[in-house]
């Protein structure tokens, strides 16, 4: 198992939920915190600090461990444009380029959707885009290239479809595109745990 697969158990593990929904995550059968006490320590009562915190480090962690530094940024630019501050960080965070190519299927994790992106694998409306974070617009096309459309990962994901498509994207399976056709609202989002990103326009607010 790499480290990055480590990583991402650990995040499950630590807030005790299967945030991505998948059933070989571990949290399903140890759900109770890491640490050299196992199950006998089980999960204390937090504050509101705490439960706004936890808000905090779901979404984060749902998008692939976002540092902190970046995620205050995109928090930021949510607060500073027009509308609800909770809708709009929801916006940015599903329009990120290794966002859309997990929904799509393209690959089984939103952390190997950021290796995948990173390693040039991915074009955006024709043109090789490698940066995860690269922030789509309404409209735009994402197509794997041709070069890499039989990779063993790229086959077996959209074979299983583990997720649902939403309705805010578009995929053609045949020519491995898909397009961003707009930004969701939060209710359009498919999470398989519930995210509060009100918790965490508290937690900024502070």
């Amino acid at each position: 198992m790499s480290k990055r697969h480590n990583a991402k158990y650990k995040i499950s593990r630590r807030l005790g939920e299967s945030l991505w929904g998948r059933a070989k995550d571990p949290v399903v059968i140890k759900n109770y915190p890491p640490g050299q006490h196992g199950p006998n320590q089980g999960r204390r009562p937090i504050s509101d600090f705490g439960t706004q915190l936890t808000a905090k480090q779901k979404l984060k962690g749902y998008y692939g461990n976002i540092s902190e530094k970046q995620f205050r940024t995109i928090f930021k630019e949510a607060a500073n444009t027009k509308g609800d501050t909770s809708e709009n960080l929801i916006g940015l965070l599903e329009s990120r380029l290794d966002a859309v190519i997990y929904r799509l299927n393209f690959v089984p994790t939103v952390f190997s959707a950021r290796q995948f992106v990173s390693h040039k694998h991915v074009k955006v409306n024709g043109q090789t885009v490698n940066i995860p974070s690269y922030r789509l617009k309404q409209g735009d096309v994402i197509q794997i290239k041709e070069a890499s459309r039989g990779i063993p990962m790229v086959i077996e994901a959209l074979q299983t479809m583990e997720r649902d498509v939403p309705e805010y994207l578009e995929l053609n399976v045949g020519e491995f595109k898909g397009t961003f056709n707009r930004k969701p609202a939060f209710e359009e989002v498919p999470y398989p745990v519930m995210m509060q990103p009100n918790l965490v326009v508290e937690f900024y607010s502070r």
